[in-house]
């Protein structure tokens, strides 16, 4: 009976004595994995994540507290947007609003001021609509370009039968009403000589335009707020661009007679 060192020599001598090389394409005997193999798998699934899940996972405070108050402002309008229809909680009132509505309307003030600088025989009162005109013409721009860069679509509960649009009346964000009675708010508090009684008239004009924006659905609470913060600094810079005979001699003449 042939001993087992006699087998092995055999099997050693068969390949002649060489050592022999194992390609890395063929599979050979599995070795024991080792303590620093078995922990390969485990290191590779404990991998960094990209950084926009790392974003998506840790939102800073700053988007949880914007997301928080975009959601407030939304739910709050749709709450007091009880004119938005007939069957509405205030649709009856629904009519009255939208007189108000047009009351605040650029049409109606572009073309009051406008005819009102054709009537006028004063050239004080000449330097004062000239102006008014100029600053309706200022917020009418300033609106469609804030609301053609942010783009925020009107509320969902938002009827779109709103007095004379344009394409940028589509968009909710800021209110033009808001801006435009806020800015006329303050010209004609600062340049129309008023009794105290249509002071405070014209000042609760301003604030019953700018809630009906709500109320009707045509806006949320955002985009009246932003609205009458733009129409007040808008007047700013008609006061700081104040035209007048000096200033701006060709326009004078123009509406001379």
């Amino acid at each position: 009976m042939p001993s087992p060192r006699s087998s092995r020599e055999r099997r050693a001598g068969g390949s002649g004595g060489r050592l022999e090389f194992l390609s890395l394409s063929q599979r050979g005997p599995a070795a024991p994995d080792s303590p620093s193999r078995r922990r390969e798998p485990a290191g590779a699934a404990a991998a960094p994540l990209p950084e926009e899940d790392c974003m998506k996972l840790n939102p800073s405070f700053v988007g949880i507290a914007l997301s928080s108050l975009l959601a407030i402002d939304l739910w709050a309008s749709k709450r007091l947007g009880v004119c938005a229809g007939e069957g509405s909680a205030w649709g009856s009132a629904r009519p009255l609003m939208k007189v108000i509505e047009v009351s605040g309307h650029g049409i109606p003030w572009l073309l009051g001021t406008f005819y009102g600088l054709c009537q006028s025989d004063s050239s004080a009162a000449r330097e004062v609509l000239l102006n008014l005109l100029f600053a309706l013409l200022l917020d009418l721009v300033m609106v469609a370009v804030v609301k053609g860069l942010v783009r925020r679509p009107r509320p969902t509960h938002n009827k779109m039968d709103m007095f004379v649009t344009i394409s940028v009346d589509k968009y909710s964000f800021p209110s033009g009403h808001a801006t435009r009675a806020a800015l006329v708010c303050r010209f004609v508090l600062r340049h129309l000589v008023l009794a105290v009684p249509l002071r405070v008239l014209v000042v609760l004009w301003a604030l019953i335009v700018s809630i009906s924006r709500v109320m009707l659905g045509r806006h949320n609470m955002t985009d009246v707020l932003f609205g009458l913060l733009l129409g007040y600094a808008l007047y700013g810079v008609v006061e700081h661009c104040w035209l007048s005979p000096a200033t701006a001699p060709a326009l004078f003449a123009l509406w001379s007679h």
